[in-house]
């Protein structure tokens, strides 16, 4: 590795740990909230990010990515948090608030990364690390957000689509989500999701946290 890496590592570390332990808690407390126990009951209602770190999707397949794209592309995920639909109260109904608990912390996250970057700025701190984890802070979570969004299972914004649609399209939907990932895969790659999803969200969500905190610049 060389110093460049390491340091992009070293930056990018407590924001990514921190997006994708509080994502994945989020929808946990979530589904307990609405009846179902099931990460309680298998240990994953925790924010210890060592419960929700995939060693291939978070740590292995993110940094090759890194190395064959020369940086160009990185992806990664955690391990999903265990949801059984079924013990929610109101399936339907409730399968969306646990779907969008683990972007609403996100979104709240690259609020809090903001608001810290504001304050080292205030405070006169220039050193360069801080101030650009920060900046990472923001970056990572409005990706995180903007790309669980996405309305096709089995992403968070998928499940929510599901819960929105009546009942026959909702199954028809459904259906897509043994395929669903590798379907993503293929709009990422082919630059779909990016174009047309990921820059004009996080575009939106980059402007929605400058008034949000603009009482405090």
């Amino acid at each position: 590795m060389n110093a460049d890496l390491i340091q992009t590592v070293l930056i990018y570390a407590l924001p990514v740990l921190f997006s994708i332990t509080v994502h994945e808690a989020a929808h946990g407390y979530a589904a307990r909230h609405f009846g179902d126990n099931t990460a309680a009951m298998l240990g994953r209602l925790t924010l210890n990010p060592l419960k929700h770190i995939d060693p291939i999707g978070t740590i292995l397949m993110p940094l090759m990515l890194y190395f064959m794209t020369s940086g160009a592309f990185v992806f990664g995920y955690a391990k999903p948090v265990p949801v059984a639909f079924g013990n929610l109260r109101n399936p339907k109904r409730d399968m969306i608030w646990v779907a969008l608990a683990g972007p609403a912390t996100n979104f709240v996250q690259a609020l809090l990364w903001a608001l810290v970057y504001g304050i080292l700025v205030a405070s006169g701190v220039d050193e360069r690390f801080f101030l650009k984890m920060a900046q990472a802070g923001v970056l990572v979570n409005l990706v995180m957000w903007a790309f669980n969004l996405f309305p096709l299972p089995p992403l968070d914004g998928g499940r929510v689509l599901v819960g929105l649609l009546p009942y026959k399209q909702a199954v028809a939907v459904s259906k897509i989500e043994p395929y669903g990932f590798f379907i993503v895969m293929g709009l990422v790659i082919a630059g779909v999701v990016s174009t047309f999803w990921m820059r004009p969200l996080i575009s939106l969500g980059y402007a929605v946290v400058s008034v949000v905190l603009m009482p405090f610049s």
